[in-house]
């Protein structure tokens, strides 16, 4: 009998509002809404802020066309639509008629599409509908020469592929099994045993074989994709968000009686030594993208007729300093690149056969935000942003006698003259001496006297970079507020690497809070700003940061921001999928992750701070159909907070949560509701930092 654990007793005086059905914890949420809502409305910028939000989100927003079949597709918001639209065009150089305008699926914009897939001939079109923004998602089918809906629904389906055969009959998609609950993202239960299934175009989804599980393993998650070739089906086993994955493979050539149960699979890697990321294949030799031996990534081609590991190949090698962020093939035998260099997006074009470099692609200063693409197609689209320029679409055609990139699209917005406004890249030194790269951003002139309100962002964590891009509500801070904004790449990312993921997570986490405090330093100690003028923002993982932040140095900062932030560290794993993230925070049943966790925990590292500081004014943001981070998080930190720290006579900044209703993790989110929450948070900032409005 394995004996209990006691690491020691921690208090937990909330843990009834974990219950999201329970009357206590609805009462809660009215009356802590009762009193946010009141008070941000009646903040002096509100109205101002509400309306330039919306004048200026008021521009024409679109993707990257995308060829499916002989049919070119795109997406396009024109301005204050709730949902984006799909649109449709025969050619290049056809008319563009809606194909799928989701905001006819609902009357308030919260129903939203959650991941899309073609078939390979164009014919069928697979969609997922999201709804409040719940990560639960209902995969539904159009036929697409005549748009007409059929019949087939897929329920239950989470975090999913969405991958189809080549004979176009049907497509792998990933659901967990029946819901004994309600199932729509107001729930807490954990997600487990998620399984692989194929579904036929044209039969009930109680007919579909079930084709990969691992019932030992109840929080493994499987990813199928199909080659390009059609032959191969290639399974990807995760068992949370750390950047490795077992590997394996099933020829589809050999099952003679087609797809009709659990897949025959061949071991390619099982012991979670690395990432491997299917990037493109010729015949029985498949190109992937790797970490293994290389925290900065590289390809290497694995021929499935001789799987042993002395027999892999290293294509492109892994740069010393660059991470490779992703690749993809096109025009047949042509590989393009997307690196970090510096926290700035770089591509390049490569020989698939020899891995040879052949073209830099010329860009700015930002970032690739958009892709598209296939190996059988002459021709590319790729989208590119700044902190500065909402974006540029470019086409790039390999058909043509010398291509080069030219502007497909370019993005604009009114109102807002990029030219007054300037971005910096600075280094600056951590508490270690690692030095920590974060961009700054403001009007052109402005004196270093410490007076500017300074916005800083962060998120430090899951290997996910932080590169730089356009948003509406930091434009109207820096032009209407005279804000500044500061990007922080924090360790715990991806910005360089597996090496700086790992030395921001699991026993190393207080490294990202370290790298925070010494961003903020150092726009101190450079006059940007004040402690009392300065806002720390983050959302998610980054809601953690800003909790932590708080909680470490309150004399620090002036006002905190804190959306859908993981708050309990010691009972996340608990709840949906949060047994994910143990990969990135660790386990507090396991003593010395434990240990890690208790010393930083946002939830039980709350205490009346000495000498006459008090808490930054705070905001907490969280969704009730949020059911990636649950709201539990949020309410119960803040009920703590108010206890701890609200009732003290010194403590006058307010303390709040704002819980939003038909809400969750963000993904899919209104226009309306979005541009409503940023003047809630402009104005909250504004309030505390006493800022003026400047037309």
């Amino acid at each position: 009998m394995t004996p209990q654990l006691d690491f020691c007793t921690v208090s937990d005086s909330y843990r009834w509002l974990e219950d999201p059905d329970s009357e206590e914890t609805k009462a809660f949420v009215d009356a802590q809404n009762e009193i946010a809502i009141p008070y941000l409305e009646k903040c002096k910028n509100r109205q101002d802020l509400q309306k330039r939000l919306k004048e200026l989100w008021n521009y024409p927003k679109y993707s990257c066309p995308f060829r499916r079949g002989h049919r070119y597709f795109y997406y396009l918001n024109t301005g204050l639509q709730n949902q984006s639209v799909l649109y449709v065009q025969e050619s290049m150089n056809a008319e563009a008629e809606v194909f799928l305008d989701a905001n006819t699926l609902s009357h308030d914009g919260t129903v939203s599409l959650r991941g899309t897939a073609f078939s390979e001939d164009g014919r069928y079109f697979a969609y997922g509908l999201s709804e409040s923004g719940s990560d639960w998602v209902k995969i539904k089918f159009m036929d697409v020469e005549n748009r007409k809906e059929l019949p087939d629904t897929l329920h239950y389906v989470k975090f999913s592929s969405m991958a189809w055969t080549h004979d176009n009959k049907g497509l792998f998609y990933n659901r967990y099994p029946k819901l004994d609950n309600k199932g729509d993202g107001t729930e807490t239960d954990s997600n487990v045993n998620q399984q692989l299934y194929y579904h036929r175009i044209g039969t009930e989804q109680e007919a579909d074989p079930l084709c990969m599980e691992w019932p030992s393993e109840p929080k493994w998650m499987t990813g199928a994709e199909v080659s390009h070739c059609g032959r191969y089906v290639v399974v990807t086993v995760r068992r949370g968000c750390d950047p490795v994955n077992m590997l394996y493979y099933t020829d589809l050539q050999g099952l003679t009686d087609g797809i009709t149960g659990m897949l025959p699979l061949v071991t390619v890697v099982d012991n979670f030594d690395a990432e491997y990321e299917y990037i493109t294949n010729e015949g029985t030799v498949c190109t992937f993208k790797t970490n293994l031996k290389s925290p900065n990534y590289k390809l290497i081609n694995i021929d499935f007729n001789n799987l042993g590991m002395d027999n892999w190949v290293d294509l492109i090698p892994e740069h010393s300093n660059d991470v490779l962020e992703w690749a993809t093939c096109v025009n047949g035998n042509v590989l393009v690149l997307c690196y970090i260099e510096d926290v700035k997006n770089a591509v390049y074009l490569h020989d698939l056969e020899t891995g040879k470099q052949l073209k830099k692609l010329p860009l700015d200063v930002g970032a690739v935000t958009g892709y598209s693409g296939k190996k059988d197609h002459n021709e590319m689209f790729y989208y590119f942003t700044s902190f500065l320029t909402p974006g540029t679409i470019f086409h790039y055609d390999f058909s043509e006698t010398n291509p080069v990139p030219k502007v497909f699209r370019e993005i604009e917005t009114q109102g807002f003259d990029a030219h007054q406004y300037e971005t910096k890249q600075v280094f600056f030194p951590s508490k270690d001496g690692t030095k920590i790269p974060m961009f700054i951003v403001h009007r052109k002139g402005i004196v270093l006297d410490g007076s500017h309100p300074v916005l800083m962002y962060g998120y430090g964590g899951f290997n996910i970079a932080l590169l730089p891009y356009f948003s509406v509500s930091r434009i109207v801070f820096m032009q209407n507020l005279s804000g500044v904004f500061a990007l922080v790449n924090l360790r715990g990312g991806g910005e360089y690497g597996e090496t700086w993921h790992q030395g921001g997570m699991l026993g190393n986490k207080q490294n990202v809070f370290d790298d925070f405090h010494a961003a903020a330093e150092h726009l101190v100690e450079q006059k940007y700003t004040t402690p009392s003028r300065l806002t720390i923002m983050g959302g998610s993982n980054g809601g953690l940061l800003v909790g932590a932040c708080a909680n470490q140095r309150p004399e620090l900062y002036g006002v905190v921001i804190a959306q859908v932030g993981v708050m309990d560290m010691l009972r996340f794993h608990k709840f949906t999928i949060g047994h994910a993230w143990t990969s990135d925070f660790g386990s507090s049943e396991i003593e010395e992750q434990f240990k890690w966790q208790i010393k930083y925990s946002p939830l039980h590292n709350i205490a009346v701070p000495k000498d006459g500081i008090q808490y930054p004014a705070m905001l907490l943001l969280s969704g009730d159909h949020d059911d990636r981070v649950v709201p539990l998080h949020s309410l119960k930190y803040i009920a703590e907070v108010q206890k701890v720290v609200g009732k003290v006579p010194k403590q006058t900044n307010p303390l709040l949560i704002r819980v939003d209703t038909k809400s969750g993790h963000g993904g899919g989110k209104p226009t309306a509701k979005t541009i409503e929450e940023m003047a809630e948070i402009y104005a909250f900032i504004s309030e505390n930092l006493q800022l003026q409005w400047h037309e």
